[in-house]
């Protein structure tokens, strides 16, 4: 079982910055790629960002392009979601989770994912 522990959230203000970093640990695990999705009251859970864990190889909503960056950690097995120029439409639950297989899905698919975290609030004040 993979746990995975998300760290970072808080309040701040638009146009500021926030680092969520995520954590994974647990028994022997492969990884084949992690993202980050987040859910604001009332909405669906929406895809943020990914990352292959190999390759590198990144992906992003367009609405984050330009803003945010998804990179890793392979040694500690950890991503992390640097959010630059926050805006309040960015206010949700961000979400990390793990694909340990290639199940041949985007990676924009809740779906395609095996494990969550538990979820840390993001909080953009106008």
């Amino acid at each position: 079982q993979v746990q995975l522990v998300e760290s970072g959230g808080g309040l701040v203000q638009a146009g500021g910055s926030l680092r969520l970093s995520c954590a994974a640990s647990g028994r022997t695990f492969s990884v084949y790629a992690m993202g980050w999705f987040r859910q604001a009251p009332g909405k669906e859970r929406e895809f943020v960002a990914a990352i292959r864990w190999t390759a590198g190889i990144t992906f992003y909503t367009d609405s984050v392009k330009g803003r945010f960056t998804i990179s890793r950690d392979n040694a500690k097995n950890t991503v992390y979601l640097q959010m630059n120029s926050l805006k309040p439409e960015d206010t949700a639950v961000y979400y990390c989770a793990i694909s340990k297989t290639n199940k041949l899905r985007p990676l924009s698919l809740v779906g395609t994912y095996d494990g969550w975290g538990q979820g840390t609030q993001v909080t953009v004040s106008s």
